[in-house]
């Protein structure tokens, strides 16, 4: 018996719809992840001037590090929210 495969068969992508309320929820979160990365940015860069001026150097380089911390966080959260509108997108012509 010889099985052939058949080409008409395939998933039904447009059965689990929600793409737009997928979008708008990826997009609230990224907005709130930036939000918190930027005031990040604020507070270590503050805390690295006030720190650098008085002296501690500790606090001084632990402070850097959060303010790199923080732009690698701005940066990743902006590489995901370009990641999931590409993922979105292609989606539909799957």
């Amino acid at each position: 018996m010889t099985v052939t495969p058949r080409s008409d068969v395939r998933p039904n992508f447009g059965a689990a719809g929600g793409a737009d309320e997928l979008r708008a929820i990826v997009g609230a979160l990224l907005t709130y992840g930036l939000i918190v990365a930027v005031l990040m940015l604020v507070v270590s860069a503050t805390t690295w001037a006030i720190a650098s001026n008085s002296g501690s150097g500790h606090a001084a380089q632990k402070a850097k590090l959060g303010c790199f911390v923080a732009i690698g966080g701005a940066a990743l959260t902006g590489a995901a929210l370009t990641w999931a509108n590409w993922l979105l997108d292609i989606g539909p012509h799957l």
